[in-house]
């Protein structure tokens, strides 16, 4: 599913009268996700999942094609936790 049908689906679902509507729903919904994980914070939906930032402590990879030994960086990632209700719905 894309973005695109995502909003349909929400229009529908929710009995929104336009797409423009459930578009800003849905943006909104995705832009406070992104926000609190900027702040370091968690948003955790019940039954659904928990998204969190996760920071990856720095490590030496190799280069695969000249098997040159190299630097990674230390970084901070986004990161997903489904919850029980979706694990079991795509059982």
């Amino acid at each position: 599913m894309t973005k695109a049908g995502l909003i349909e689906a929400v229009m529908k679902a929710a009995g929104i009268e336009t797409k423009a509507q459930s578009e800003r729903s849905v943006e909104a919904v995705f832009d406070t996700v992104v926000k609190t994980l900027s702040r370091g914070e968690e948003v955790a939906i019940s039954g659904f999942g928990t998204f969190r930032v996760v920071k990856r402590a720095a490590r030496q990879g190799r280069n695969p094609k000249t098997g040159e030994t190299i630097q990674i960086a230390a970084s901070t990632k986004p990161k997903f936790r489904a919850g029980k209700l979706l694990k079991e719905a795509v059982k």
